[in-house]
């Protein structure tokens, strides 16, 4: 009877053990959802006289995390992922991923996709990519070398509740686009300075050996791919300061990096050293002005159209002035230049859509509440003239309380959820909403408290 019953303790404490150990991992499998739309705050902690370098909400920064909402129609839904926390003061930066159900009018309960563990910081926010299988791919950027960066891949198609870790490496700003051979898939490394690689793998699994695209003392990059060409848009940073960033560079590759030539066709040789090369597409160092890069996108003939803000000084403020958003067109075998307006801040970032002859600009170019902070009043600009003159057509947010930023397009963007962004207060700690619009430029406000699993957006009433 003893041994019989010290078998049964012995067996119960091994039951015990076991759901002890294999709890965590039970729990990680589970989809982890959080009850409403909250972004992550943050604070960059450079001030000046007129605040801080950049802040506020920053759940869909940055213009080099591309894309990070891409539309399905297979499913009819949009996808997306963004920086998130858990509570209105809270700084816990959280993976997050949601779509839009375009049938039904609805989002569900935003899951958790990965957990940051205690970073504060949107660059290490997601982009996000979907194979032609309807995997969809979550790409989480990492920071420096201290924080690598992950692959991760959905179980099923387009289900958002359970994904698998493919890959773990240094790779920050992730910018993955899927193509027909399988992902082609541009990231930064910081080996001198942030400097421009590529890689591609036909299954996610296996990656070809990374390749230098760039290293000038460090980069910034925005990328597209159109009918089969990917064009890769960067500035420099003079002796690796940020702050410095200034001039542009455009290089083109149809075959995932094989070979990369200019606009005109004229191959280069990578990775580029020289800030004096044929890829240079405006010296704006001898100006005395910076280049803070917003989108690119191509014409109805297929030639890409940047979308930047240009200024005098790295500082918020009005020594900055004029923070000139520009338009730098390919056309007629040369680089055009238009101005599409101004604001108030370096980091007023906007996107750029081509639909035909009908160009659009939605970003915060209206003074908001933070005059000098990041981001302000959303605005749509149209320009019917290949973006030689715009016009202000609407101002989509009013006398809100907080800045808005980062108005993002995405993939494929449907007139339904054509831009994607967060508010928050650009001066101090604040609670922070998600936002989308539709191609007219009517607003809705994604529940930022759910208690069903699934529910309607708010449209916000002018």
């Amino acid at each position: 009877m003893k041994l019989f019953t010290r078998q049964v303790l012995q067996n119960l404490r091994l039951k015990i053990v076991f759901l002890i150990i294999a709890t965590p991992f039970f729990l990680f499998a589970q989809p982890k959802t959080t009850n409403g739309y909250k972004g992550i705050w943050f604070t960059l902690g450079q001030l000046s006289q007129y605040g801080d370098k950049y802040s506020g909400g920053l759940g869909t920064y940055t213009s080099s995390h591309i894309p990070i909402a891409i539309y399905s129609k297979q499913v009819n839904k949009t996808y997306f992922v963004y920086g998130g926390t858990t509570a209105r003061d809270e700084r816990h930066l959280l993976i997050m991923i949601s779509y839009y159900d375009h049938k039904k009018k609805v989002v569900p309960k935003p899951v958790v996709v990965y957990d940051k563990a205690g970073v504060d910081d949107p660059h290490d926010n997601a982009s996000i990519s979907i194979d032609d299988k309807g995997h969809i791919w979550v790409f989480v950027s990492g920071r420096n070398t201290t924080r690598p960066g992950i692959i991760l891949k959905s179980k099923k198609p387009f289900a958002i509740n359970n994904f698998e870790k493919m890959k773990e490496g240094e790779m920050t700003y992730p910018q993955p686009w899927w193509t027909k051979e399988g992902f082609f898939y541009l990231f930064t490394k910081y080996t001198k300075g942030r400097e421009l690689y590529w890689t591609t793998s036909s299954d996610g699994q296996a990656w070809e050996p990374e390749q230098k695209l760039a290293g000038m003392g460090g980069h910034y990059q925005l990328s597209n791919i159109n009918n089969g060409k990917a064009v890769s848009v960067f500035n420099y940073h003079p002796a690796g300061n940020v702050d410095k960033r200034t001039n542009l560079y455009l290089v083109q590759t149809t075959d995932r990096g094989k070979t990369w030539t200019t606009i005109n066709g004229k191959i280069v040789q990578t990775p580029l050293t020289d800030i004096r090369n044929e890829a240079l597409v405006k010296d704006f160092e001898s100006e005395g002005k910076l280049v803070y890069l917003n989108d690119v996108n191509f014409d109805k003939s297929g030639n890409p159209v940047i979308l930047a803000v240009v200024s005098k000084d790295f500082k918020p403020g009005p020594k900055s002035d004029p923070h000139e958003w520009i338009i730098v067109h390919w056309k007629n075998s040369k680089w055009n230049f238009n101005k599409v307006c101004e604001s108030t801040h370096n980091y007023d970032m906007g996107s750029l859509y081509i639909n035909n002859n009908l160009w659009q600009i939605i970003g915060p170019t209206k003074t908001g509440p933070q005059k000098y902070g990041t981001g302000g009043e959303m605005v749509l600009w149209e320009s019917s003239n290949e973006g030689e003159s715009w016009n202000n057509k609407k101002q989509l947010t009013q006398s809100s309380q907080r800045n808005h930023a980062y108005a993002r397009r995405p993939l494929n963007a449907h007139p339904d959820f054509y831009a994607f962004w967060a508010d928050g207060d650009a001066d101090k700690l604040s609670q922070s909403k998600l936002y989308f619009c539709n191609k007219a430029g009517e607003v809705w406000e994604l529940p930022y408290d759910m208690k069903k699993k699934f529910e309607k957006p708010l449209k916000l009433m002018r």
